[in-house]
């Protein structure tokens, strides 16, 4: 199978990735990928139902992956046999939109998971003066990541990026003292120090 990045949101799409999507024989994707690749998707789409069994879909099958398939993706299900097609991540473009050097950024994501183990990673890597992107959880977003910096009498920018490529898009910035609110799920965090 060929795992494609869509991109984070609408027009985030790599030439390679629409290449791939073209001559596909078959797709499958969230509905939110296949949205995201519709204009460029000449053949039948599936909603795929069950992420553990895609090792079943067809070997030429494409499949599309949110965001960059190796972070917080589908290339977690990739084969030494199959293909990644990068896609556009929530990360570039948090750092270009807030002005954020990567080389010393930590990536963290608690997307889709137990919230602890990105917890216990923010705690190490702040520790070691790091920034940090990190794609938040229900139980773990910007309220809980100012408490672990005041506990930790860290003073840092709190940035998040919402709904990233949508004409409703929002970018706001606070303090540890007053972190920005959320109004969508669809965000990722940016803390720099």
């Amino acid at each position: 199978m060929i795992i494609v990045g869509v991109g984070v949101g609408p027009k985030m799409l790599t030439q390679e990735a629409i290449e791939v999507i073209s001559n596909a024989p078959v797709v499958y994707g969230s509905r939110r990928s296949i949205e995201l690749a519709q204009e460029f998707i000449k053949c039948e789409s599936h909603l795929i139902k069950d992420y553990k069994k895609l090792h079943l879909l067809p070997e030429d099958a494409v499949i599309l992956s949110t965001g960059d398939p190796m972070f917080s993706g589908l290339g977690k299900f990739a084969t030494e046999n199959d293909r990644v097609v990068t896609g556009v991540s929530s990360i570039q473009a948090a750092c270009a939109r807030f002005h954020v050097e990567m080389s010393n950024l930590a990536l963290i994501t608690a997307h889709g998971r137990d919230p602890a183990p990105a917890k216990e990673a923010f705690i190490r890597e702040i520790s070691l003066g790091k920034n940090i992107f990190l794609l938040p959880a229900e139980s773990f977003g910007p309220k809980e990541v100012a408490t672990i910096l005041q506990e930790m009498n860290v003073d840092a920018r709190i940035c998040i990026y919402e709904d990233i490529g949508y004409p409703y898009e929002r970018a706001a910035c606070g303090t540890v003292d007053e972190p920005p609110e959320n109004h969508s799920d669809m965000y990722c965090i940016v803390i720099v120090r």
